[in-house]
């Protein structure tokens, strides 16, 4: 008994961990160094994550340094940085790489709020995804005789009360960063 709320609570702990990586590289007023994370860069013929092969810091509230470990890679890092299409232009004077968080125009705000919502509604759908294979595991074992009705009944609740936790956790992570963006 427990086995199928427990697949569905580490079920939730991932996808929670994909929506806030997600979350992370959604760029609001603020520089968060996560923006680049999903970045690779050409390294000699090996796309190589920039995270990897540079030092990134954040001097001000609205600004990465990023500086490369070897100085002959700027270029490509450069390069790389622009057809991420982040919406920021970097600003390189050969040795470290510059990128100014422009301040988000409120139609962008609002687009941008709207993309985390369908974050948020894509990782509910892979929780309740979750809960349907759970539910069907747990019936399962009662239909083969593994567990009791009364038993069936304790873990279908265990279940849905695993399933209302990670979705209050989704709804404050997507109210968490739209608080983000909306900051002025």
């Amino acid at each position: 008994m427990g086995r199928s709320h427990k697949n569905l609570e580490e079920k939730a702990v991932k996808t929670l961990a994909v929506l806030k990586e997600n979350l992370n590289t959604v760029r609001a007023g603020r520089a968060n160094p996560a923006l680049l994370d999903k970045i690779n860069v050409d390294y000699y013929g090996v796309p190589t994550p920039l995270k990897n092969m540079t030092n990134i810091s954040v001097p001000d509230p609205r600004t990465l340094q990023i500086v490369p470990f070897d100085p002959k890679t700027i270029g490509d890092i450069e390069r790389a940085i622009n057809e991420a299409n982040i919406g920021i232009n970097p600003t390189n004077d050969g040795k470290n790489i510059r990128l100014v968080m422009p301040p988000l125009t409120g139609d962008r705000r609002k687009e941008l709020a709207k993309g985390t919502k369908k974050m948020g509604e894509e990782a509910k759908v892979a929780i309740r995804n979750a809960r349907r294979e759970a539910d069907k595991d747990a019936k399962k074992l009662q239909k083969d005789g593994d567990i009791s009705e009364d038993e069936l009944t304790i873990e279908l609740e265990n279940i849905q009360k695993a399933t209302d936790k990670a979705v209050k956790d989704i709804d404050a992570m997507i109210a968490e960063k739209d608080k983000e963006i909306m900051e002025i």
